[in-house]
């Protein structure tokens, strides 16, 4: 049985007229024949009894005709539904992003997503940067945004820019007035950081432990904003990627330049490299991409 055959059965049993539903399925009235003589014929029986004068419904037939309605009106639903999902009329897309990321960029990125497509619904999942990597090789998301991964057959990454570590002092600290700011100027206050596993934290860690040894922590939060709170409170100084620079001031921190060492690493978007992208998360991507280029004090 196919969607030929149950449009030909139902016109058919709509007019009771072969002449009828012939016009109406723009069919010749032997080529409509030969579809009905198909379809019974992989069902086993008589739909239809036809005489010189008369087409009637067999009681098999009866039973059919409301099954058939359903049918072809499912299928019709969702041919509307796939083609305003290509469209991007209709669509869902869902994608994980490290919450530095996911706090400061991606809320313009995604009003410009939202104004271009409407009725795409997007489910952000704000986690930790090593499990953005996981829920895309597990295809739990279609893309992810984070820190440059070990390279791997399996994940494909784009690099948006690459971020760099800037001191956080209070506003009113000494600190603050400064241009830059080494890292044993900055090691030398209390020091606040986000908790491990952070690739965050991990990262510092990593970039200090050469020239500074063990990095003595005074404070720590699983939140950035939380980091950026108590900094501008007085209770010590911090270290985080650039692209949270207007997060840290608008919590009342100041951001400063920090060498020595120079820690910095790619921030970009990641997907399965043997993974077709929805049309909603192609679309998604190509904003994201877009958005990236045009921040300038980013790249």
């Amino acid at each position: 049985m196919n969607l030929k055959q149950l449009r030909a059965f139902l016109a058919v049993a709509q007019t009771l007229s072969f002449a009828q539903a012939g016009e109406r399925l723009h069919l010749s009235q032997p080529a409509l024949s030969l579809t009905i003589k198909g379809l019974e014929e992989s069902l086993g029986g008589t739909l239809l009894a036809r005489t010189t004068r008369s087409v009637n419904l067999t009681p098999e037939g009866e039973a059919l005709l409301p099954l058939a309605r359903q049918l072809l009106a499912d299928w019709d639903n969702t041919e509307e539904l796939l083609r305003q999902q290509f469209t991007l009329q209709l669509g869902r897309v869902s994608i994980a992003a490290m919450p530095s990321f996911a706090g400061n960029l991606l809320p313009g990125a995604l009003k410009v997503f939202r104004d271009r497509y409407p009725r795409i619904n997007v489910a952000v999942h704000d986690v930790i940067n090593e499990q953005v990597l996981e829920m895309v090789r597990h295809r739990r998301v279609e893309l992810g945004i984070g820190f440059e991964p070990p390279p791997s057959r399996s994940v494909l990454f784009t690099p948006f820019y690459l971020d760099r570590f800037v001191a956080v002092v209070a506003a009113d600290s000494p600190l603050a007035q400064l241009s830059s700011l080494t890292w044993q100027q900055l090691l030398s206050e209390d020091f606040i950081t986000l908790q491990r596993p952070s690739a965050v934290r991990l990262m510092l860690e990593e970039g200090v432990s050469e020239l500074h040894g063990k990095l003595a922590v005074a404070f720590e939060s699983h939140q950035l904003s939380t980091v950026g709170r108590m900094v501008a409170k007085g209770l010590g100084v911090s270290a985080v990627p650039a692209l949270c620079i207007e997060q840290m001031h608008e919590l009342g921190a100041r951001c400063i330049a920090l060498d020595e060492p120079r820690i910095e690493r790619h921030i970009g978007l990641m997907r399965l490299a043997d993974h077709k992208l929805s049309s909603a998360a192609q679309a998604l991507q190509d904003v994201l991409m877009e958005c990236a280029r045009a921040a300038p004090a980013l790249n």
